[in-house]
C-alpha cells in the first residue's frame, strides 16, 4: 500500500526498502539475539535446584544493553523515515503583504494564490503540494497575522495560528520594507518549537539598506536566494543525520511503537538484572520483547492489525 500511495521519489524508495525486507531483516536479527539470551535464562530456571549458571550475570547485562542500543539506533531513524514517507507540512506565515502568496506561486510555478498590494488579501488557508529534491512538501499559505476588526479576517488569522501549531516547519516571512516583526516572531515561538522556524527576508530585489539578519534572503519575484531556501528546508526536514538507502529506516508508526514497547520491556529486564531479581522476572520481560518484535514481522498478529488490514485492503474476511 505504501508503494502504491507514494507521492515522491523519497517515499517510493522507502516503500521499496520495506518490500526488500530491510526492516524485517534487522528485526529478525534482534529477535535472534533475544531468543538466544532468553533461552539461557529460561534454561537456568529449569535447573534452578542444581544452581547451574548458563550465562554470567555481567554477560547477560551486556547482551541486553547491546540489544537496547540497537533498538535506539532504529528508533532514531523514525523522524527521517516519517519525512520520507509522509512529507513535510510547511506553514508560510508573516504580516500582511510580505510576499507569502508570491512565494507560494513561485514554488508552484503557477498563479495559485491572489497577490495584491491590499493587506489581508488571503483570508483562508491555501494548501498545495510540491516535490523538492525528491521530498514532498505540503505548503500552507496563511492569512497575514495582525490585529483586525474584519470578522472573516479574524477567522483567517485564527487558522494561521493553528497552522503554525500543526506545522513541521514554519517559514516566518518578512520583507525589506516592513522589516522583521519581533513581536510576531515571539508570538510564533510560543505556538511552536523555535527550532522549526526559518526566518525569511523577502523582496531583496528592492533597493534597501536593511541590515537585519535572517536565515535566508530571497526574492519571490526574481527567484534570488530560492535555492538557498530549498537547501535550508531539506536540512531542517531531514536533519543532520544521513542514512543509506541500503540501511533500515523506520517510517511506519506501528513499527515505531512496537520498537518502543520492546525497548521498555528490555529496560525492565535490565533493571531486574541490576537489582539481582529472580530469573523469572527477567525471562518474562525478555519474552514480551520477543513477542513485540514478532508483531512487526507478522509472526504474531493482533486484532488491531487485522482490523487495519481489512480497513485498507480489499480482502475477504
Amino acid at each position: 500500500m505504501e508503494l502504491i500511495s507514494a507521492r515522491s521519489d523519497a517515499s517510493l524508495k522507502g516503500a521499496r526498502n520495506q518490500l526488500d525486507g530491510l526492516i524485517s531483516s534487522k528485526v529478525n536479527s534482534l529477535r535472534y539475539m533475544l531468543v538466544n539470551t532468553s533461552s539461557l535464562v529460561e534454561l537456568e530456571l529449569d535447573f534452578a535446584e542444581e544452581d547451574i549458571e548458563f550465562v554470567d550475570h555481567s554477560e547477560l547485562i551486556k547482551r541486553i544493553t547491546n540489544i537496547i542500543d540497537e533498538l535506539d539506533n532504529l528508533l532514531s531513524t523514525y523522524a527521517f523515515g516519517r519525512v520520507i514517507r509522509d512529507g513535510v507540512n510547511v506553514a508560510l506565515v508573516g504580516q500582511p503583504n510580505v510576499g507569502k502568496s508570491s512565494l507560494l506561486n513561485y514554488l508552484l510555478k503557477e498563479y495559485r494564490a491572489i497577490v495584491s498590494s491590499i493587506p489581508g488579501t488571503t483570508r483562508d488557508i491555501i494548501r498545495e503540494e510540491v516535490v523538492i529534491d525528491g521530498v514532498l512538501y505540503r505548503l500552507f499559505d496563511t492569512a497575514g497575522i495582525r490585529e483586525t476588526q474584519d470578522e472573516i479576517e479574524i477567522e483567517g488569522v485564527r487558522r494561521s495560528r493553528e497552522a503554525v501549531q500543526n506545522a513541521d516547519l514554519v517559514l516566518f516571512i518578512n520583507d525589506v520594507v516592513q522589516n522583521i516583526s519581533v513581536d510576531l516572531y515571539e508570538e510564533i515561538s510560543k505556538l511552536t518549537d523555535e527550532k522549526k522556524i526559518i526566518v525569511v527576508l523577502n523582496k531583496v530585489d528592492i533597493k534597501h539598506s536593511s541590515l537585519l539578519k535572517a536565515d535566508v534572503e530571497i526574492s519571490a519575484k526574481t527567484g534570488e536566494g530560492i535555492n538557498s531556501l530549498f537547501d535550508l528546508l531539506k536540512e531542517k526536514a531531514l536533519g543532520s543525520e544521513s542514512y543509506s538507502e541500503k540501511g533500515a529506516v523506520v517510517s511506519n508508526l506501528r513499527h515505531y511503537n512496537c520498537l518502543k514497547r520492546a525497548k521498555t520491556n528490555l529496560e525492565a529486564a535490565l533493571d531486574s538484572c541490576n537489582n539481582n531479581l529472580s530469573g523469572e522476572f527477567i525471562a518474562v520481560d525478555l519474552r514480551n520483547a520477543e513477542n513485540t518484535l514478532a508483531e512487526i514481522t507478522g509472526e504474531i498478529t493482533t486484532d488491531d492489525i487485522l482490523n487495519n488490514i481489512f480497513m485498507h485492503f480489499c480482502i475477504g474476511k
